[in-house]
């Protein structure tokens, strides 16, 4: 039997599916020579940087509260696919490319960014099955062009307790995450996060602390504050026989999503959530620029923590680069916001020396091929990139193929519950067990590049 030749787009749909949070978002299947059918379904953030490309929704209150995305998906079935059906579904980045001019905005308001993404990655993915390839590899060496037969299995950032814009309670910061650095294999550092995680549900509950959950399944306690947080986990490695540590077993993310404390008019950040349950003073709860650099200092001296997601304002360019420039050296400092995955502004900061990192998200750039282009451009500069979820969801685990075959060394997406992020787990487990000695987990040396 010779190898299969057509690998000719013959039929786009898209349709309505439900997210994590119960809200509608968009799905599509893309069929190749009317025989390999890939399907995507696109994910949907709560707190979104302003950069963001536009997620479309009808805005019609009689369906979903405003929340349909029927326009996003008429958009696919009447202008996308026929502008595509006949296309190579190898060719990824002349299709994106063709998504992106008919739009012709610059953050794709007119189709969406949620029809094109699904378009996107449905294309990839049925592709990878024409060729009889799983999509880590399609991606790694017929996308990137990557033929090295190593395999980096991300490192995983565990949400375990949510606060912010992902939970109704009084933490200000929006995440504070587990990542077992000292672990052997991908499925050892599940094995390690999961047990943390459940020490950690043990003492909360001695401690008559709630431990119900936020958006991406972590816990939703009323603490006091990010201090209090941060000293239950390191109780709970403790407690599940290990040891918390930069060069140990586990070390400490954090993602305070800080863009949602901040004021343009004042320039200070207040932690509201803490002073309305009377818990900060209110002068105690704001800060300028110099004072959350000062905090975040302060906080990395006192736990081992390797990683600070949006630290400041998506505004704050110059306090950024001060903050990379005195904690840099030591600490991933991770742009979210600030560069919403867009290449340019990755670029931007770049030669600004903002940030040591870039987050990764699909929904938030649009397509596959600038997803690739930000993630290429971050670790050509000696930069790291963490490949992310986002707190709205689906079963949809694209991003686990993603991680390992662009190497981003991390991911992150969410805690030991809820199946729309344990399914990315567990993708990640098949591809290892699929890969054997091919793959590579790189724990704490993923970190070893920070301020060169």
């Amino acid at each position: 039997m010779g190898l299969f030749k057509n690998f000719k787009i013959t039929e786009v749909k898209a349709y309505e599916v439900i997210d994590s949070r119960g809200f509608p978002t968009v799905a599509c299947d893309v069929t190749i020579a009317n025989k390999f059918k890939g399907n995507a379904m696109v994910p949907s953030g709560a707190s979104t940087g302003e950069k963001e490309a536009i997620e479309l929704r009808d805005g019609d209150k009689t369906r979903y509260n405003g929340k349909g995305v029927l326009k996003a998906i008429e958009n696919v079935n009447t202008i996308i696919a026929p502008a595509i059906i006949g296309k190579d579904g190898r060719n990824q980045s002349e299709i994106d490319n063709l998504m992106i001019q008919l739009d012709g905005t610059e953050n794709k308001a007119k189709l969406g960014a949620n029809a094109i993404l699904s378009v996107s990655l449905a294309v990839a993915k049925a592709t990878a099955l024409a060729l009889g390839k799983p999509l880590y590899r399609y991606v790694k060496e017929d996308i990137v062009k990557d033929m090295s037969n190593e395999y980096v299995m991300p490192v995983p950032m565990l949400n375990v307790i949510n606060g912010g814009a992902h939970a109704d309670n009084t933490i200000d910061f929006q995440e504070f995450m587990f990542m077992p650095v000292g672990a052997n294999s991908l499925k050892e550092a599940c094995r390690i996060a999961s047990e943390c995680f459940h020490a950690l549900q043990s003492i909360l509950k001695s401690k008559k602390l709630d431990t119900n959950k936020g958006d991406e399944g972590g816990f939703a306690p009323a603490l006091k504050d990010a201090d209090q947080a941060l000293s239950l986990m390191m109780e709970a490695i403790k407690k599940a026989g290990y040891k918390a540590g930069v060069n140990a077993d586990v070390a400490i993310a954090m993602d305070p999503a800080t863009s949602e404390l901040y004021d343009s008019k004042t320039k200070k950040y207040s932690f509201q959530k803490a002073i309305d349950a009377k818990i900060l003073k209110k002068d105690k709860g704001t800060f300028s620029t110099e004072e959350m650099i000062k905090y975040w200092e302060a906080l990395v001296k006192k736990y081992p923590i390797i990683s600070i997601e949006d630290g400041l304002a998506e505004t704050d360019w110059e306090g950024f680069a001060e903050l990379t420039k005195r904690i840099g050296s030591n600490v991933q400092i991770v742009g979210d916001d600030l560069y919403c995955t867009n290449p340019n502004l990755t670029q931007k900061g770049i030669e600004l020396k903002a940030t040591n990192s870039v987050l990764i998200k699909v929904n938030q750039i649009g397509s596959l091929t600038e997803t690739i282009e930000t993630v290429m451009k971050a670790k050509n500069n000696g930069w790291t990139a963490v490949m992310s979820h986002r707190s709205g969801e689906t079963e949809d685990t694209t991003i686990a193929d993603l991680a390992v075959a662009l190497s981003t060394g991390q991911i992150k997406t969410g805690s030991m519950s809820r199946s729309e992020r344990i399914a990315k787990y567990n993708r990640l487990i098949a591809i290892e067990n699929e890969l054997g000695n091919k793959a590579i987990y790189k724990g704490i040396k993923t970190f070893y590049n920070l301020g060169k």
